[in-house]
C-alpha cells in the first residue's frame, strides 16, 4: 500500500507504471520529486484519496514483466540506458517535431493564437535540450563512468549544474502545457495538430522518465539528491 507521506519520485521509483498517473496530473516527480504525495497532491489541486486509489489501480492493472529496477544496474548501465533510450528518442523527435509545431501554428495560429507560444517553446525545449545531452554525453557522463563513490570538485559542479538544467526542462514543459491547454484538441483540428499534440505529449512523458532517472538514481550514487536517498532509507 502507498502512503501519503512517501516522496513522489520514490512512489515511481519503485512502481514505474505511476509515472503516467503524476503526469496526468502535472505532478512533478523528478525535479520536485522530493515532494510526499500528500504535498504534490494538494500543490496540484488533486483530491489524495481519489490520487491514491488511482496510483494503486496502476500498480495492480501493470500487465507483464516487472521491468529491471534501474537502481540495481551498475552505473556505466544506467548511463548506457539513459543515452541509448532517451537519449537516443530525443535526438529524433525533436528534429521532426519543431518543423510541425512551425507549421501548425503557421497555418491555425490565427483561428488559435496559442499555438504561436507553442512553438516558440518547442523551439526553445529542443535547443535547451538538445545541447544538454551534447555536454552531458561529451563531458559528464564519461566523468561519471569513471568516477569512484566521491567525484571531484568540477563533477560535483556539473552534477548541480545538470540539476539546475533539469528545473529550466521542467518549466518549459510547463509551458508547453499552457499553451497547448494540457494538450486538449479542439474539435476541427487536422492530422498535423493532432500528431503535433501526440508527440509533443510522448516528448513530455519521456523527459519526465529521463530526469527522474539522472536525479533520483543516477546523481545520488555521487553525493547530489541526498534528500531522496535519505527518504528511501527512512
Amino acid at each position: 500500500m502507498l502512503s501519503p507521506t512517501q516522496p513522489v519520485a520514490n512512489i515511481v521509483l519503485d512502481h514505474s507504471e505511476c509515472a503516467q498517473v503524476f503526469q496526468q496530473h502535472r505532478i512533478d516527480f523528478c525535479c520536485r520529486g522530493e515532494l510526499s504525495l500528500e504535498q504534490a497532491a494538494k500543490e496540484r489541486g488533486v483530491e489524495l484519496t481519489a490520487l491514491l486509489g488511482q496510483l494503486e489501480r496502476a500498480i495492480a492493472e501493470r500487465r507483464g514483466d516487472t521491468p529491471v529496477a534501474m537502481r540495481d544496474v551498475s552505473t556505466p548501465a544506467l548511463i548506457d540506458h539513459i543515452v541509448g533510450k532517451h537519449h537516443a528518442y530525443l535526438r529524433k523527435a525533436l528534429p521532426f517535431v519543431r518543423p510541425l509545431a512551425a507549421k501548425v501554428a503557421r497555418v491555425h495560429g490565427e483561428h488559435n493564437p496559442k499555438l504561436r507560444a507553442l512553438d516558440g517553446a518547442v523551439g526553445e525545449l529542443s535547443e535547451t535540450l538538445l545541447a544538454h545531452l551534447d555536454d552531458e554525453e561529451e563531458n559528464l557522463f564519461p566523468a561519471l563512468r569513471s568516477a569512484g563513490a566521491s567525484v571531484d570538485p568540477e563533477t560535483r559542479r556539473a552534477l548541480a549544474a545538470m540539476r539546475d538544467e533539469h528545473l529550466a526542462v521542467a518549466k518549459l514543459l510547463g509551458t508547453l502545457r499552457d499553451a497547448s491547454d494540457d494538450f486538449a484538441l479542439p474539435d476541427w483540428a487536422c492530422g498535423s495538430y493532432r500528431a503535433l499534440f501526440g508527440e509533443l505529449q510522448a516528448i513530455e512523458r519521456d523527459v519526465f522518465q529521463h530526469v527522474h532517472l539522472e536525479n533520483h538514481v543516477l546523481a545520488p550514487r555521487f553525493g547530489h539528491g541526498q534528500d531522496a536517498v535519505d527518504a528511501q532509507a527512512g
